[in-house]
């Protein structure tokens, strides 16, 4: 396995680290602090190929490789975590499942402008009692004579919610099969029916809007199932294997800023007569967090190779995703004790990484259930 990365992959780094420091990050604390959707940088990462960067041209994507799909997401994330959560949802929860699991028509109708951009893409698995138990799903799918399908029920937490065009909807078609009887369905939001709540007012990724969504009497034709009826459970599991990549890369560029802001502090900050860096207390602080995103970093990148060469990777993603999570909220920590006072003021910027941190370990699996995922590959022997 050779991490050096290509020149394609470090052109995507390249053109993502300038667009972040240039565009995204004047506006990263005006879009926390006004709780905004950034409608114009999401614009400008459809431009760059940012919206699909995985999928091949044909549809619509940049046609490139996940290891390029995390090193944008980590140089966006660390400029502001919720523009970086607005690009991962579109590329790893919506279009790498049509890809994977849709049908010719599918793609030409859906993914090509989800991975253009030109549309915007939300996925819907989480409900109010059915989080972590993903197969205790309440929102019901009923098959009717025609063959079209009426859906009822409520869902949590989705991010894009309020601002999406489409919808990767998880629904129970039948609940004595259990998590075989979910069937996943393409859903166009301005479909009859469909409602979503307010804008969830959130702890941190104030910038992503996420809400609930409300489904009533909801009918969608036989071809909006995507994948298999009774397929949904192995579309959802399979996608938030992929969707850890980029959470594990969000949660690495939250960690890199801490790092980055915290150390330019240390430099510029004196006590005792020099530097805070050269205090023993801080230095340490610091060499222990560059050492944990460099291994964050390597995590990730070995489950984006995996993915990229077709082979097994759950595993690799559940450990990137709960040690580059782990990382981002300790570093976020070590980073307001580094600034003191001023780290817990909205003047400097660590208390927004320390807030943005924190959903790294909740969403697309708990740090739980990625220790449950490990455990189990553990238990079989993988």
């Amino acid at each position: 396995m050779n991490f050096t990365p290509t020149e394609d992959q470090l052109a995507v780094q390249r053109t993502a680290h300038e667009f972040a420091q240039n565009e995204v990050l004047p506006k990263a604390a005006e879009i926390d602090r006004e709780h905004r959707h950034p409608a114009e940088l999401v614009k400008r990462m459809a431009e760059l190929g940012f919206l699909g960067i995985a999928v091949p041209d044909q549809y619509g994507g940049a046609g490139l490789d996940n290891v390029s799909y995390a090193l944008a997401m980590e140089e966006i994330s660390r400029a502001c975590a919720s523009t970086g959560v607005i690009m991962s949802v579109n590329n790893s929860l919506v279009c790498d499942p049509i890809y994977r699991f849709g049908t010719e028509q599918q793609k030409q109708e859906w993914l090509a402008p989800l991975a253009s951009g030109k549309l915007l893409g939300c996925f819907a698995l989480s409900e109010p009692e059915a989080g972590s138990d993903a197969a205790a799903q309440k929102t019901v799918a009923e098959k009717q004579s025609d063959g079209s399908w009426v859906i009822n029920g409520t869902k949590n937490w989705i991010t894009n919610g309020p601002v999406a065009d489409a919808c990767v909807l998880f629904t129970m078609n039948d609940k004595s099969l259990g998590h075989k009887g979910i069937t996943a369905f393409i859903l166009p939001m301005k479909t009859k029916g469909v409602r979503t709540g307010p804008p969830d007012d959130k702890l941190g990724i104030r910038g992503s809007k996420s809400s609930q969504i409300y489904l009533d009497e909801v009918r969608l034709p036989a071809d909006a199932v995507l994948g298999e009826v009774g397929g949904g459970f192995r579309v959802a599991m399979s996608t938030l294997d992929g969707g850890r990549i980029g959470i594990a890369a969000q949660a690495l560029g939250i960690a890199r800023a801490a790092l980055e802001d915290a150390l330019a502090y240390a430099q510029q900050r004196r006590t005792m007569g020099k530097p805070i860096i050269q205090h023993q207390a801080i230095s340490f602080k610091l060499a222990d967090m560059a050492t944990e995103i460099d291994a964050a970093r390597l995590l990730i990148h070995r489950a984006a190779w995996l993915k990229d060469n077709k082979l097994p990777y759950g595993k690799e993603a559940a450990m990137a995703k709960l040690f580059a999570s782990d990382v981002a909220n300790r570093a976020a920590r070590e980073a307001i004790q580094i600034f003191g006072g001023n780290g817990y003021v909205t003047e400097f910027p660590v208390e927004r990484h320390f807030r943005d941190a924190k959903i790294t370990e909740i969403y697309e699996g708990t740090s739980e259930i990625q220790r449950l995922v490990i455990a189990g590959y553990l238990a079989k022997g993988g």
